[in-house]
């Protein structure tokens, strides 16, 4: 009977549940858009950060360099020889620890013996300058006066006695042609430990082209380059780089996981401390914690037993990142989300409001129904069935208009660009001679594609919140239709 009776009114009432159905769809495909786009959001700031630290990176560890003496500026100086040969090409590579003070590579054992930390890696981060060119000797003559045509004129020029010659020039040499061409490339290098290629700067890459270094070559003269470096530079896999003529041979070309290199070159560590003189020296180090929900308390462990390090984490890197990724994060997670709690709220009460309406014009119904002996309980019943049904309808709508445009933001992508800014800590990076512009104290700027995944989580939201409407809107439609007495309908009939 229920059954019946409820399929006989709905179908009388289409407008009416058509219009209720709508307006819950409405509220839910805007929650589905919201939750999918924000979380495209996350997985586009997570690409940021995997793009900086690498898969499995929880924190690094640094020291700020201190500022530069007057005597120690730290800046590049290059020593030429005007050699006679004027054809000869001279060159100079200036390398440079950038970013952070160097830290003892001892530090790492000490780090990784932290409580909470499950690994870490050190790393070395140089900057390496190349000035190559040549000298072109000029040629020294004697200006003349083009007025004087005599000996005596000439003659009394050179010899700059009086008068000699009012006409005549200064007899003063001067250097004709000659002068300098130089060509200045500068490029990132980064020190790896070989044997944790998991955890470091490597960790944000896959190889393309060749392969890795391996675990016996912790001081081999072999290198890793970028894509963007090698195709820059015309470097292929079994080529040669030369870094103040020291060579090494190119093993592998390795592109990032999203977004551009901040690494050109990827040497073994002991070579990197070789060519930085430093030895036994990282400029970072990598850590790994065993549960990443405690890492603000590995964080404290770390900064209070090894005072004067700076601990950066991915949400204080998180906390940098600007550009358009941060400004769409920042209004889905505020704007966007209170707009669909506003809407979702808003279709509720419609739905409410009109299921309470549908009531009061079916008093006759309703009152003729309890005249032939229908309970209370099962008027409202029949209503807050009427309702549900209505917001299961509502749902399945929501569903797939959330789901329609969940796609189209996927299929088109939209560009987001971030940027990361400094943290104030000196991390992962600086310029040449330290303290310079680095990888957080220049802004680097990323182009992230935007996608919207949709969760089973958030289709399971969505219906539970079809079913709510369905039961908000029942529950005052059924209060309502509970209240009417027998004698309301024979008054209407009347």
């Amino acid at each position: 009977m229920f059954g019946i009776y409820l399929k006989r009114e709905l179908s009388r009432r289409k407008k009416a549940a058509l219009v209720i159905a709508m307006g819950l769809a409405l509220g839910i495909a805007l929650v589905i858009t919201v939750n999918s786009v924000s979380a495209g959001m996350q997985q586009a700031q997570g690409k940021v950060l995997k793009s900086l630290y690498g898969l499995g990176t929880d924190m690094t560890v640094t020291k700020a360099r201190p500022a530069a003496t007057g005597s120690s500026s730290g800046r590049p100086k290059f020593d030429f020889d005007a050699k006679a040969d004027s054809s000869t090409t001279q060159s100079s590579d200036r390398v440079m620890t950038q970013g952070g003070q160097s830290l003892k590579s001892s530090l790492v054992t000490e780090v990784a013996a932290q409580k909470g930390v499950s690994s870490a890696v050190g790393a070395l981060s140089l900057n390496v300058t190349k000035v190559d060119g040549s000298f072109t000797r000029g040629t020294a003559k004697s200006s003349t006066s083009s007025g004087s045509a005599g000996s005596s004129g000439s003659s009394g020029s050179q010899q700059g006695g009086p008068g000699g010659g009012q006409g005549g020039g200064s007899g003063q040499p001067q250097v004709q042609g000659g002068g300098a061409s130089f060509d200045v490339n500068s490029y990132s290098v980064a020190g790896v430990d070989v044997t944790h290629q998991d955890l470091g700067p490597l960790a944000t890459s896959k190889i393309t082209t060749g392969r890795t270094f391996t675990a016996s070559q912790t001081d081999a003269k072999a290198a890793v380059l970028s894509a963007s470096y090698a195709k820059e530079n015309k470097k292929t896999v079994g080529g040669t780089l030369t870094i103040s003529g020291t060579k090494y041979t190119v093993v592998g070309i390795a592109t990032p996981d999203s977004g551009e290199s901040t690494t050109d070159v990827y040497l073994p560590l002991k070579q990197a401390q070789t060519l930085g003189d430093s030895k036994d020296k990282v400029t970072t180090i990598y850590v790994k914690a065993t549960d990443s929900k405690r890492i603000d308390t590995v964080k404290a462990a770390i900064q209070k037993n090894i005072p004067g390090t700076t601990v950066t984490t991915s949400a204080d890197l998180a906390s940098t990142v600007s550009g358009s990724l941060s400004t769409a994060s920042n209004l889905a997670t505020s704007v966007g989300k209170w707009l669909s709690v506003a809407v979702l709220v808003a279709a509720f009460l419609v739905a409410a409001l009109l299921t309470s309406s549908a009531v009061s014009r079916r008093v006759r119904e309703f009152g003729t129904l309890k005249a032939l002996g229908w309970p209370s309980r099962r008027v409202t019943r029949q209503v807050v069935g009427e309702s549900v049904v209505n917001g299961l309808l509502g749902g399945a709508l929501g569903i797939a208009l959330g789901l329609g445009a969940a796609y189209a933001v996927t299929a088109i992508s939209p560009k987001l660009t971030a940027e990361l800014g400094s943290t104030g800590g000196g991390g992962m990076g600086g310029g040449p001679g330290g303290g310079g512009p680095g990888r957080q104290t220049v802004k680097n700027t990323m182009e992230i594609a935007l996608s919207a995944p949709v969760s089973v989580t958030t289709i399971a939201l969505a219906a539970g919140l079809a079913i709510a409407g369905g039961l908000v809107a029942g529950a005052m439609g059924g209060w309502r239709a509970s209240r009417m007495r027998p004698a309301d309908a024979l008054r209407s009939v009347a």
